[in-house]
């Protein structure tokens, strides 16, 4: 049964789930859906061209699918989405994109902790965690089951890939490769994120190969071409080799 507070702001083209819960002082706008067994509590606001999946927690003061800060924004109609059972923190932030028709996207599973900004255009994957008062810019990327820890700043166009930890207080200006974890002031790649690979279930020869791959990419001083080449010739093949050889070379702002 859906359970609406009767101090809560229900625009009437909003279109609720079932067993939706919308707490006390929360404002949901016109063009807003809100998937099944999502949970809205007291003073979260929802507002713009925004999709909430299923069972989702949105805790006091989220405020997601407002107007881009971008002053490039010339109108048009921009989208948010969040994912099924992500859960939103206290003061978290979402807003829709810049050009018309663009989506700025928060995935399934995710963590977005208290304080967080994700700004116009971003792509966060599924199974993401982005700890307290993260602040990523315009149009990054996030793949999945990345970590970024507690006020780290993520500049705009950054991609950051899969399984990627990214240690707290980071300033993050070019791309992280998969799997890598990254630390310090000026970033720098540390080494494979053996911990994370582990509990994400990664194989051995899988996590071996990383390693390996790591070594060539910053141990062994080639450029990122030769680097390349070498791992695709003296590295075991495997699913994770070819993501993380193929994410380095895409790289259009360069790799830490």
């Amino acid at each position: 049964m859906t359970v609406i507070h009767p101090t809560a702001i229900i625009h009437d083209g909003a279109r609720i789930g079932a067993d939706v819960t919308i707490g006390p002082y929360s404002i949901v706008g016109e063009h807003v859906t809100i998937g099944d067994g999502t949970e809205l509590q007291a003073h979260v606001v929802v507002d713009g061209h925004t999709t909430i999946g299923r069972n989702c927690r949105l805790f006091p003061f989220a405020c997601i699918g407002m107007q881009t800060q971008d002053l490039k924004f010339a109108g048009g109609t921009t989208y948010a989405e969040v994912g099924d059972e992500t859960t939103l923190r206290e003061f978290s932030t979402i807003h829709t994109g810049t050009r018309d028709g663009e989506v700025t996207r928060v995935g399934r599973k995710c963590l977005i902790m208290a304080y967080v900004h994700i700004a116009h255009g971003c792509q966060v994957g599924n199974e993401v965690i982005l700890s307290n008062a993260v602040q990523l810019a315009g149009e990054v990327e996030i793949e999945d089951m990345a970590i970024v820890s507690g006020m780290s700043g993520v500049h705009q166009f950054t991609r950051i890939g899969t399984m990627a930890m990214v240690g707290a207080a980071t300033k993050i200006a070019q791309d992280v490769p998969p799997y890598m974890l990254v630390a310090d002031i000026p970033a720098m790649v540390r080494g494979p994120n053996a911990v994370g690979l582990q509990r994400r279930n990664v194989s051995p020869e899988a996590r071996a190969a990383i390693k390996q791959a790591y070594k060539l990419l910053y141990r062994e001083g080639l450029n990122r071409t030769q680097a390349i080449e070498r791992i695709r010739a003296e590295v075991t093949d495997c699913p994770e080799i070819r993501h993380l050889t193929s994410f380095v070379e895409k790289s259009t702002r360069g790799t830490l």
